[in-house]
């Protein structure tokens, strides 16, 4: 029981929103609770502070990306350094690999990426305003392979309405995954919505395309036979 709970019977008990997400935070080394203290300020922002002015945020008006689920940052650290012309947005709920993110961000002295420690529907609800991103990148996000769990994939008709709702028209919408029945759901669900053009034709994926790297856990994934299917879309 919540320690701040009253004894008031005529509450009325909160909806729990389901979570996309388990929060496994795994080992959390020195360094990366070092990075908090040390770059947070910097690279680090609050989803309940609202949304924020980007211009003044990076001091430039650019494009603005949207990587959700960025896991240790290696695709996002990449996108930042090769892509100078954009400006990047990462939101990650998993604070180890934000604190490896951040440090190897200032290693490289990375201006164009800031970062939320968030969930990213509240991002997403709270912290950004309609048709502001120019593309959205997701991952390799948590496949949920039981069927019972299967509610919980991120990439749902109620979230692809959201997320058309943030993205600019002729924006971009780029997903990968290693399931094989996570690729088909996610076909099927976009190919599906009014708000997002598979630019590889209905019922089609693409190639793994020049800005999306083959990571460290892509690399190790294709070794045990796993194979690696992209989707592209664009906001109509």
């Amino acid at each position: 029981m919540n320690a701040v709970a009253t004894a008031d019977s005529t509450a009325q008990p909160r909806q729990r929103r389901i979570r996309s997400f388990v929060l496994r935070q795994g080992r959390f080394t020195p360094a990366q609770q070092r990075a908090f203290t040390e770059h947070w300020t910097r690279y680090g922002l609050d989803p309940l502070a609202g949304v924020p002015d980007w211009t003044r945020v990076f001091g430039r008006q650019a494009p603005l990306v949207l990587e959700i689920g960025f896991g240790n940052g290696e695709q996002l650290l990449w996108s930042a350094r090769n892509e100078p012309g954009k400006d990047f947005i990462g939101i990650e709920v998993h604070r180890p690999g934000v604190g490896r993110l951040m440090n190897a961000l200032a290693a490289h002295d990375v201006h164009n990426v800031r970062l939320y420690n968030h969930d990213a529907v509240e991002v997403l609800e709270r912290a950004t305003e309609p048709a502001t991103l120019s593309e959205v990148r997701i991952y390799f996000p948590d496949p949920w392979p039981k069927k019972r769990q299967q509610k919980r994939r991120l990439v749902q008709p109620g979230f692809l309405t959201l997320l058309a709702g943030r993205v600019a028209r002729g924006g971009r919408l780029h997903l990968a995954t290693d399931w094989a029945d996570y690729a088909e759901q996610m076909l099927a669900v976009l190919d599906q919505s009014p708000e997002w053009r598979n630019l590889a034709a209905d019922g089609r994926f693409v190639p793994r395309p020049a800005w999306r790297i083959e990571t460290h856990f892509e690399q190790r994934g294709r070794r045990l036979g796993h194979g690696v299917w992209d989707l592209l879309y664009e906001r109509r």
